[in-house]
């Protein structure tokens, strides 16, 4: 399919694109760059957002049903048109998770634990920076520096929520419900991975504990039946004498 070569062309330069932007974006949202830092950031955003718009028309332009394709994918015209939902172009990083999530090798756990760090990890820096951006502005807001969105989107993601910082932006709660909602599939992962790893480490210490009483009680059992086969030679032996001295008995009378 002409998508899918697509895809494996441009895979690796999007999401080289999509980490230059989370540098950039990162430096205007935290350090709020003036004059030519800020106009050299806006230039390394504009161009990562050109790059994401040719990825787009590519893509439409490849897609054998192009109207059901843009139906489909409504979102991601209205993530690069659209300022207000500027932050949500950090969900390009997902590549990034599918990509380790590849190249984490075949063992089962080495993918769960590649995918659940990455994830934790990306969800929770790009939450906070998404937050920050939608949130700093705003007069009432009480998430005005990155340590409080930071610690925000910890207790998010991690679905404690105490509380003691929210949002009060539409875009900061659009944020906020995807991160809630990421939050429960990477808690539920993290849980099935430890509880994975709880039950393979517990089985293999009852295996090797039963291993080690087994070799014991199998010696036992062999000098048991190396008794057992001493007994049953002396029973024979002395059954044969009897035997022979009958036989003897009665031939001398």
């Amino acid at each position: 399919m002409r998508q899918d070569r697509w895809k494996s062309i441009v895979e690796w330069p999007l999401v080289g694109a999509a980490l230059v932007f989370l540098a950039a974006y990162s430096v205007q949202v935290i350090g709020d760059p003036i004059g030519d830092a800020a106009a050299t950031v806006d230039k390394v955003i504009g161009i990562t957002w050109g790059a994401f718009v040719i990825d787009y028309l590519v893509m439409l332009v490849l897609a054998r049903r192009r109207a059901k394709w843009f139906l489909m994918n409504i979102h991601e015209l209205a993530i690069l048109a659209l300022p207000v939902l500027r932050p949500l172009r950090l969900l390009r990083l997902v590549t990034l998770i599918q990509v380790l999530h590849r190249t984490a090798g075949n063992a089962l756990r080495g993918r769960i634990i590649a995918f659940v760090l990455g994830a934790a990890v990306l969800l929770t820096y790009c939450g906070a920076l998404a937050v920050l951006d939608a949130e700093k502005i705003e007069p009432d807001a009480n998430i005005v520096t990155f340590w409080d969105a930071l610690w925000w989107a910890l207790t998010t993601i991690t679905t404690v929520g105490y509380g003691d910082h929210f949002p009060i932006t539409a875009t900061g709660r659009v944020v906020a419900g995807a991160l809630m909602l990421s939050g429960i599939a990477v808690v539920g992962v993290v849980t099935a991975a430890v509880a994975s790893w709880l039950v393979e480490h517990v089985t293999a210490g009852a295996t090797a504990a039963v291993e080690t009483q087994e070799e014991p009680m199998r010696e036992e059992i062999r000098e048991l039946s190396a008794q057992v086969e001493r007994l049953s030679a002396q029973i024979e032996s002395m059954a044969e004498r009897s035997t022979s001295s009958g036989l003897s008995s009665a031939q001398s009378t």
